[in-house]
């Protein structure tokens, strides 16, 4: 059984997605970000960085004791080769999946929640980082199209790839996009939509979406994350 923390954000939905699509028996530990959830101690403990999502495998394919694992790439890595779903096993096709979702987790998604940030949260306006990071959005957009032009999926098959990317690209009337401009996409997008177990994993936990108030946003954003971890680590002392 895997033990998912988990919040409905474009990083958790790779993995409920995943876990849909691969059939793996899971069970959700909601996580409430607003409130600090990721910065508690016995959190911390699975995930270091104090960030969403993590998983905990209660039977790992070696036997042993439950094994945790974060960041969502490692993860998405971890359960297809744990369900021999999504992920090529010879090398070449194995590779290019694995160059297109590091592009997502060191590019697409930094660069468009950065974007996010800068157009919807940050308080005050900064047209210099509003302009460097809508360019870079649509670089990034550019550089996906540019791929999906001759190919129905990202990296041969539909693949972990694909899911990491889809939730980003979700954002994007948040990020001030427009899929008519990138056709590709568009029609990629659609594909992906259109699939019932992708569908399943971005409805769960989607009664627990609500609207940030000020404390949940400077948790979040990291203002008080530290002080809030201070906090957490005393009160269990």
């Amino acid at each position: 059984m895997i033990e998912l923390y988990y919040a409905p954000t474009p990083n958790g939905w790779k993995i409920s997605i995943m876990l849909e699509e691969c059939g793996l028996p899971y069970k959700v530990a909601p996580m409430q970000l607003g409130r600090g959830d990721q910065h508690k101690p016995d959190y911390l403990k699975l995930s270091p960085n104090g960030r969403m999502p993590a998983i905990v495998d209660h039977a790992p394919a070696d036997g042993g004791g439950p094994l945790s694992i974060f960041e969502s790439g490692a993860i998405l890595i971890y359960l297809a080769e744990k369900s021999g779903r999504f992920m090529p096993a010879a090398a070449r096709p194995r590779f290019e999946v694995m160059q297109w979702l590091m592009w997502q987790m060191a590019g697409l998604g930094p660069m468009l929640g950065q974007n996010g940030h800068f157009l919807l949260y940050a308080p005050e306006k900064i047209p210099y980082a509003i302009e460097r990071y809508t360019r870079e959005a649509k670089r990034l957009y550019g550089v996906l199209d540019a791929r999906l032009a001759d190919r129905d999926y990202i990296a041969g098959d539909y693949s972990i790839a694909d899911m990491a990317c889809f939730p980003w690209i979700m954002t994007h009337k948040a990020q001030g996009l427009t899929l008519d401009d990138y056709p590709h996409v568009k029609r990629w997008y659609a594909l992906l939509r259109a699939r019932p177990k992708l569908q399943a994993g971005l409805a769960l936990g989607k009664e627990d979406r609500k609207p940030m108030d000020e404390q949940a946003r400077k948790l979040l954003f990291g203002v008080d994350a530290l002080a809030h971890a201070d906090a957490q680590g005393a009160q269990q002392q």
